[in-house]
C-alpha cells in the first residue's frame, strides 16, 4: 500500500513541477511589456490614476520635451549612428551565425518599435 502512495505523490510533484516550468516559460509570451512611448506613458498614468484632462496635459508636456530632445540630438545623430554600426560589427564578430541571426531578429523588432516611437514624436513636433 505504501508504494502506490509514494508513486501518486511523486506523480503529483512531477505535474506541479512541469506546470510551474511551463507557466514560467510562457510568461514572456503572455505578459509582453509595452515599451513604446505610449505604453510607458499609459502605465505611469494608470499608476498615478490621472484623469483624462491630466493625461492630455502630460502628453503635451512630454511631447514638447521630446521635440527639444530631438533637436538637441540632430547634429550628433550621424556620429551616434556610426558608433552603433561599429559596435554592431564588433559584436557580430563575437557571435556564431545562429546567434547573429537571433540578434538580428531582436534588432529588427527593436528598430520597428523605435521607428514607430520616432514617427509619433515627429508627428507631435509638427503640431
Amino acid at each position: 500500500m505504501e508504494r502506490p502512495k509514494q508513486q501518486a505523490i511523486a506523480f503529483a510533484l512531477g505535474v506541479l513541477l512541469a506546470g510551474g516550468t511551463a507557466g514560467f516559460a510562457s510568461y514572456p509570451l503572455v505578459h509582453r511589456d509595452d515599451s513604446s512611448i505610449e505604453g510607458k506613458r499609459k502605465a505611469m498614468y494608470d499608476d498615478l490614476d490621472l484623469a483624462p484632462a491630466q493625461r492630455a496635459h502630460m502628453d503635451s508636456v512630454f511631447d514638447a520635451r521630446n521635440c527639444q530632445i530631438e533637436s538637441i540630438f540632430k547634429p550628433v545623430q550621424p556620429a551616434l549612428d556610426s558608433l552603433k554600426t561599429s559596435t554592431r560589427e564588433q559584436i557580430n564578430l563575437i557571435l556564431t551565425p545562429e546567434q547573429r541571426t537571433r540578434l538580428d531578429a531582436r534588432r529588427r523588432d527593436d528598430e520597428a518599435r523605435h521607428d514607430a516611437d520616432k514617427k509619433r514624436v515627429q508627428a507631435a513636433c509638427r503640431r
